[in-house]
Parts: C-alpha cells; sequence; structure tokens
C-alpha cells in the first residue's frame, strides 16, 4: 500500500507542475485519495470486525476495528470534496473571464508593475 500511495502522490505532485488549471484540479483529486488511503492503512483497518462493540459487551472483549481512521476518512471526504467544488467553480468564472484555463496565460491578465 506504500508503493500505491507513493505513486498517487508522485502522479498528483506532477499533476500540479502542469500548466492547466484542470490537470491541477486532478491532482487535488489524486492527492486526497492518496490521503485517504494512507489513513486507511495506518489505522490498521481489521477486516471483517465491525467499528462498534455490541451492547452489554466489554470494551476490549473481541477484536474491534478502529473507529477513528474511518471517521477521519469521512472529514478528509468531505473537506476534500468542498474544497474542489470551490476550486472549480473558481477555474470556471476564470475560465468565463480570460477564455483559458493556461495558468501562464492568466497571468497575463494581472497588472503590471506601476512604478
Amino acid at each position: 500500500m506504500a508503493l500505491v500511495v507513493g505513486g498517487m502522490v508522485a502522479c498528483a505532485v506532477y499533476l500540479f507542475l502542469s500548466r492547466q488549471y484542470l490537470r491541477m484540479m486532478f491532482g487535488v483529486i489524486l492527492l486526497s485519495n492518496a490521503v485517504n488511503i494512507s489513513i486507511l492503512t495506518v489505522g490498521r483497518i481489521t477486516q471483517g470486525m465491525p467499528p462498534l462493540i455490541g451492547q452489554g459487551e466489554e470494551v476490549m472483549a473481541t477484536v474491534v476495528s478502529n473507529p477513528l481512521p474511518q471517521a477521519l476518512i469521512l472529514t478528509a471526504i468531505v473537506i476534500g470534496f468542498g474544497l474542489l467544488s470551490f476550486a472549480l467553480a473558481l477555474g470556471w468564472r476564470a475560465y468565463q473571464e480570460m477564455d483559458t484555463l493556461d495558468t501562464n496565460d492568466m497571468r497575463a491578465a494581472e497588472p503590471g508593475d506601476r512604478s
């Protein structure tokens, strides 16, 4: 799993270094998924075991799955989706105003030094 996460992070960094805004957004998606997989891997999810303890059972009587990584991943998914939605809306607005998604051409729309 470490190699998968490392490959995903490497691909995300490659996409971040692209000049195209849409490729950068794909990099954001890929990086957020890589972080989610790494949290899942580090959390040592026990397969086939529920993350909850039944009513009336002792706390550590049976092997249970740790619910904390699952809660962190759920939170990360929601935050990542919100960030991606905002970034895509910002990119759409920039495309409407400048007719390009190339970040070098977007820099040309900035005012020059007036001093």
